[in-house]
């Protein structure tokens, strides 16, 4: 199974300065490594936007460097070093170590929040070159011999680093200004200038969806690298920022092709009995323990416990609390297994990362501009095509947070759902379909929601149409898990039950459908067996 190389990206836990330490190697291996350090910084593009002058500056200092390295390779006897030579070029390798680093950090993490660091990350180029300096300035020219070209190389690059200062373009500071003023005017319910907001995006090299959605996840990564709460909430209320404009600005550009990740994960391979949620039988991302002391995906035993459930699922056993123990152990195990047969894996999803940290105004109302605009969108499309593109973002848009959720149904898009479920869509266009049906499911984890999609004219028996005769087993599958989502309210469990074509439809997917679907029809047909009636009937 190809997997692509961006499943598993690179953790971007900042090392602490302590974590920087010398290779502790022999005269001639360390200024080997010196060489091939500074040639790998030299390898670095200069950054195509902010930071551009400290990028340049760093890459073209390491270049220099890399020629003295070099010469003292070529002519191995003067690599005999003194014990303060020695200390010389190990503190050097660690300054160059924490240089790349930084490099890096800034290449690989989110623009939005680099910009909105830009004087800190200016600051932390600056200090690394007045330690390079520090070093220069008592550098052994009379310990070593050098030829007269690379000593006065040497002497150019101490007196750069000497006359350095910190330096943040104008241009990156009107920026930063420019994305502040525009999350305080959203926090204001004032809609972004869209022009404003285009050249943002652009000087930001944020030209396309794609790199939006990559922007979008840099900026969930970068909530795991802070500690403080304010600084989180800050990087939500960018994430609004970013995808809101991904929607007005790209529109559905984005891929409209329905999500098979969940099927390609483990449908080639054999999951250890350990590793399988007792009540769905699907690889565990998040296990927990009961208060028996048995181990079930969180996402499914919470279902389980708010579907009014006082007891162990697999044992039977009365939970005498319904506390759930995070079982690290396992989700270790789990992560390590997946990376062997390489999986794509996240032990938690970026989405529960974003939903652990306290919401601000400006994000919320980032998302409501988001679901408003996406919504009059999807009224007015003039073909399928088109409303695929919109449903296939308010798909995206559901599975991310409760507010979220509530935003869209609040803004009447469930009625407008209901349009694409009918199986006459299914036969044209299956892929509308889909996604229809799956954002109702994600709709439906909200409490308040599953009242709406009952209430509002269609969607129940629109969902049920979708069970018996949807146009994809994907399709089939997701409305059985909004049949168990919405039979979690004890009310509406005893009316599905009663409906026969709702029976009917998840006795004939559990026969029938591929492996996945037929583990959503098993799990709603056992949270309907919660009622006594429904049981006869089954």
């Amino acid at each position: 199974m190809a997997v692509s190389p961006h499943a598993f990206p690179p953790r971007k836990r900042r090392p602490s300065a302590g974590a920087f330490v010398s290779p502790k190697l022999a005269d001639i291996n360390l200024v080997k490594s010196l060489l091939s350090l500074s040639q790998e910084i030299s390898s670095f593009k200069p950054f195509q936007c902010l930071l551009k002058r400290n990028s340049v500056s760093s890459i073209n200092k390491s270049k220099l460097l890399s020629i003295l390295f070099d010469e003292l390779i070529k002519n191995p006897a003067s690599v005999f070093f003194s014990p303060s030579t020695l200390l010389c070029f190990e503190e050097m390798y660690i300054v160059l170590q924490r240089i790349k680093t930084l490099l890096e950090d800034c290449s690989n993490g989110s623009k939005m929040w680099m910009l909105m660091q830009i004087q800190v990350l200016s600051n932390n180029f600056h200090e690394l070159t007045l330690e390079l300096s520090t070093l220069l300035d008592i550098f052994p020219f009379k310990e070593i011999e050098l030829s007269q070209d690379v000593e006065e190389l040497v002497v150019l690059v101490r007196k750069q680093c000497g006359k350095s200062k910190p330096v943040v373009d104008p241009g990156d500071v009107f920026l930063r200004r420019e994305v502040l003023t525009m999350l305080d005017r959203i926090e204001k319910e004032i809609v972004p200038d869209q022009l404003k907001l285009k050249k943002v995006i652009e000087d930001l090299g944020l030209r396309d969806g794609s790199s939006c959605r990559e922007e979008i996840e840099s900026l969930q990564d970068e909530i795991q690298n802070q500690v403080d709460e304010k600084s989180k909430s800050d990087i939500v209320s960018l994430i609004g920022l970013v995808r809101y404009a991904n929607c007005v600005l790209f529109g559905s550009s984005t891929a409209s092709k329905p999500d098979h990740r969940r099927q390609k994960s483990t449908s080639d391979l054999t999951i250890p009995a350990d590793f399988r949620c007792p009540i769905t039988l699907e690889l565990m991302r998040d296990p927990v323990v009961v208060a028996t002391g048995q181990t079930y995906d969180r996402e499914s035993i919470n279902l389980w416990i708010e579907s009014g459930h006082s007891t162990c699922p697999k044992t039977g056993q009365t939970l005498i609390h319904t506390n759930l123990i995070p079982n690290r152990a396992l989700r270790n195990l789990i992560t390590m297994w997946c990376r062997e047969q390489g999986i794509p894996f996240e032990t938690v999803g970026n989405n529960e990362k974003v939903n652990s940290v306290k919401g601000t105004k400006a994000a919320f109302e980032a998302t409501k501009m988001t679901v408003s605009f996406l919504v009059n969108k999807l009224s007015g499309s003039q073909t399928m095509e088109a409303a695929n593109g919109v449903v296939y973002e308010l798909r995206a848009l559901s599975k991310t947070d409760s507010d979220s959720r509530a935003c869209i149904a609040e803004a009447g898009a469930i009625p407008i759902l209901v349009r694409y479920l009918g199986s006459s869509v299914g036969l044209e266009h299956p892929n509308l379909q889909v996604n229809a049906v799956t954002t109702i499911l994600n709709l439906s984890i909200l409490e308040a929601n599953k009242t709406r999609i009952v209430e509002t004219d269609g969607a129940l028996n629109g969902v049920i149409e979708v069970l018996r005769s949807g146009a994809t087993w994907e399709a089939k599958g997701n409305a059985a898990a909004t049949i168990f989502s919405l039979s979690g309210i004890h009310g509406y469990r005893k009316g599905l039950g009663r409906k026969t074509r709702v029976i009917k439809g998840l006795l004939d997917l559990a026969k029938d459908g591929s492996t996945s679907s037929q583990k959503d029809a098993l799990v709603a047909i056992l949270n309907l067996a919660g009622d006594r009636e429904t049981v006869g009937r089954l």
